[in-house]
């Protein structure tokens, strides 16, 4: 017959053991201790820093807010061109390609992200010195070498993965993985909207469609859902805002005044519903934007010199569609929308060239079809905000998810993925005029001088929007989470004064 003693599992036996017990007991109330310990420590003691939440009313949750100290600059316009643009064909010029041209020198992979490797290739197109600055960019871009003296280029940047999905990830949320919030909805979340008429973020996407991440680009991830981009472009407006036929101008207003007094009725009756308060503010935006959107898309009305420098008259269909984007972006900034993110290159599933920049096989084609959209157009826009004073408060930033290998494939005509050195530049309030910061090695397929990670990068940006990197967090499953997450420096020497 069995005991009682018996009848218990190891675990229940040893818990009548007195030694055993007393031990875990101790081991117990040591860690009760440890945890008051360290809930009691400063919860600063990782950066020094404490977290800065901006306080937000859920009824306004785009009212402005105050940065963290005074900005360089208040709205920022990212050009963000998917697929991976040729640094050593566009911006870093690398004399050492033109040397080797043709072989292989030791010390180069023989595998990359897509197979074997090639010879070293010389740039594709012809470097010319540009400006005052003196600024070597290649023939591919003529208009935009056109602003070298304007630019600060960072020719040291590097990146975490060689896929683009991921790329484009991390560049605009600090993660490779998705559900991150991107780096406008950062900054909206941070400063708010600077006017009333529009949303304070968004996404200009390329006609052809969606990068490849998709609305991850520029979504809001844990944040509120009111920090996502709006994404619409110059073909296709926001759905949904046009008055309804049979509804007259009188009858609309009316409703929209019912709709308001209701609205406001009900939101006394549930004052803590931020939830409810967050909606009600979304669905007046919504309705605000059916008299405003219509103006701002009105480009046709511009002046026909000024269509003519963004090149609406000339070029493929493709080309006139990007170029009218870029007029909207402009449209948007002089309205007061805080953050507009404005994409040359699409395609979900690929393209090889045809839809983005990812030139894998016949870069001389694909590149110069990509350069052909958005060369003129962009410079034009950069030119225009320029002449109208806009860039003494607008950060301009031209940037791609990673760069591409100084030599071929083993196709013999495109280059492959390259993360280890890339090219990005800015332009406009709190950066240097031709400038360039960093350098990758002779070859350019390495960083070597002042390496550049992406989250020093978006630091550099954040801290020119007056915002501190390391003080913009959010609660997220139990950890404070940032758009450098636990890394990032900015990038001073890139700072004007």
């Amino acid at each position: 017959m069995k005991t009682n003693e018996e009848h218990l599992s190891i675990h229940g036996r040893q818990l009548l053991n007195r030694r055993h017990f007393l031990g875990q007991a101790g081991m117990a109330m040591g860690g009760l201790s440890l945890g008051q310990l360290l809930a009691a420590e400063d919860p600063t003691r990782f950066s020094g820093k404490a977290p800065i939440r901006p306080a937000i009313d859920p009824a306004m949750p785009y009212a402005p807010r105050g940065s963290h100290f005074a900005p360089a600059a208040k709205q920022v316009l990212v050009i963000y061109c998917p697929g991976a643009v040729s640094h050593v064909d566009t911006f870093d010029y690398k004399p050492a390609l033109f040397k080797y041209h043709g072989q292989k020198p030791p010390g180069l992979p023989a595998v990359t992200f897509e197979g074997p490797t090639g010879n070293i290739a010389k740039p594709f197109w012809a470097f010319k010195p540009r400006g005052q600055s003196g600024k070597m960019v290649s023939d591919l871009v003529p208009n935009l070498a056109a602003l070298a003296d304007d630019f600060c280029f960072v020719h040291s940047l590097t990146t975490q993965t060689s896929a683009h999905p991921q790329g484009e990830n991390f560049f605009n949320t600090g993660f490779t993985m998705e559900g991150f919030p991107s780096f406008g909805a950062w900054v909206t979340y941070a400063l708010g909207s600077a006017n009333e008429e529009l949303p304070a973020f968004v996404a200009i996407n390329d006609p052809r469609g969606l990068a490849r991440s998709g609305k991850n680009n520029f979504g809001c991830g844990f944040l509120p859902a009111s920090f996502q981009g709006t994404d619409f472009n110059a073909k296709n407006p926001p759905a949904n805002l046009a008055r309804p036929q049979g509804l007259s101008a009188r009858d609309d207003a009316q409703t929209v005044s019912l709709l308001q007094r209701l609205n406001a009725r009900h939101l006394e009756q549930f004052p803590e519903d931020a939830d409810l308060a967050a909606r009600i503010a979304s669905y007046e935006l919504a309705g605000r934007m059916q008299t405003s959107i219509p103006d701002i898309m009105d480009i046709a009305g511009e002046p026909a010199y000024i269509q003519r420098q963004y090149g609406m008259d000339s070029g493929t269909d493709l080309k006139k569609e990007y170029a009218r984007n870029c007029m909207l972006a402009r449209r948007l900034l002089e309205k007061g929308v805080r953050v507009v993110q404005l994409f040359n290159g699409s395609d979900p599933s690929g393209g090889n060239g045809i839809t983005n920049w990812d030139s894998h096989s016949n870069i001389l084609k694909t590149h110069a079809l990509q350069a052909e959209i958005m060369d003129q157009p962009t410079a034009a826009l950069i030119a225009d905000l320029k002449r109208r004073g806009m860039l003494d408060h607008t950060l301009v930033v031209w940037c791609t998810e990673f760069g591409r290998m100084p030599f071929l494939q083993a196709n013999g005509t495109g280059r492959d993925h390259n993360p280890d050195a890339f090219t990005c530049f800015m332009a406009g309030a709190g950066v240097k005029k031709g400038f360039s910061y960093g350098a990758s090695d002779e070859f350019g397929f390495k960083a070597a001088a002042d390496p550049t990670s992406v989250y020093d990068f978006n630091a550099t940006l954040l801290h020119l929007m007056g915002l501190d990197h390391e003080r913009i967090t959010f609660y997220n499953n139990g950890i404070q989470r940032r758009l450098t997450n636990v890394h990032g420096h900015v990038v001073k020497d890139v700072l004007a004064g």
